[in-house]
């Protein structure tokens, strides 16, 4: 629309040329193009500084995951004991307790004195993940070599229905267990092994005669001297069908890892 002409004078409003333009020039009497790249060089700075810190944490998080948990043997490799949920225990007499083997023979802890203990808590009808740490425990037993004269493995029954001197047996059988020599499966009246249980922290759910029995799955490195060293917790994988099974290497590694924590005891 063309602009209304005041006589003699210039359009109402009109801006003299000698005027600045308040479009260029903003209320801070700086240039608006001189903001503008101010704003830019910003918003650079800012881009660059969110690369620097991301890049700072890609190259941080490789070094956080090697960290080693402290006081592990140095003969275990962090892999090796972030697998087997390897940690050391304050040092304390490990509970003793008297109970009968699987040859019938009723023994006490103090008997193993002088002598490393690895000690698991086994559910003699166990279908589940007793199984592979008996597995891992042969496996153990053969990576000791000579040494392996100098440990004992153990396991205390958690089954109250199947706690006879022939089920602790017929399993240490069935899981090569019988080949270690010194191997100890423990069992007893229940109010014997329920006073192992507490003292061990073990926690026991036995639903019946004819189900794995829910307890909990840890395996104690007693040292020499009767003190408790270290904890290590079991795992096991499930099939789509709902059985336990880990990978042949995985008990592998297991064993050997169960081997070089006796054996730093041992030595």
């Amino acid at each position: 629309m063309p602009s209304i002409q005041a006589e003699g004078g210039e359009a109402p409003g009109a801006v003299s040329p000698n005027d600045e333009d308040p479009a260029r020039t903003p209320p801070s009497g700086r240039p608006r193009w001189l903001l503008t790249v101010v704003a830019a060089a910003g918003v650079l700075i800012l881009a660059a500084v969110i690369v620097l810190v991301v890049t700072v944490r890609h190259h941080r998080q490789p070094a956080a995951a090697e960290l080693r948990p402290s006081g592990i043997p140095p003969s275990v490799s962090t892999s090796l004991a972030e697998l087997m949920g390897l940690s050391p225990v304050p040092v304390r007499p490990a509970p003793g307790f008297t109970l009968t083997d699987q040859h019938g023979q009723r023994l006490a802890m103090s008997a193993f004195s002088g002598k490393v203990v690895v000690l698991e808590f086994m559910d003699s009808h166990c279908t589940d993940i007793c199984p592979l740490v008996s597995a891992e425990f042969v496996a153990a037993y053969h990576d000791l070599g000579p040494l392996a004269n100098k440990v004992v493995f153990a396991a205390v029954n958690v089954n109250p229905y199947h706690a006879t001197v022939h089920d602790v047996a017929l399993f240490s059988d069935e899981h090569q267990l019988a080949s270690i020599p010194d191997w100890h499966f423990f069992t007893g009246p229940l109010a014997s092994l329920q006073a192992v249980w507490r003292d061990y922290g073990i926690e026991v759910q036995a639903r019946g005669p004819n189900t794995d029995v829910v307890h909990t799955s840890s395996v104690f490195f007693i040292g020499a001297q009767g003190r408790e060293q270290y904890l290590a917790e079991p795992m096991a994988d499930y099939t789509g069908a709902g059985a336990a099974y880990l990978p042949p290497g995985q008990i592998a590694a297991w064993g050997r890892g169960i081997a070089l924590v006796a054996r730093s005891l041992a030595a």
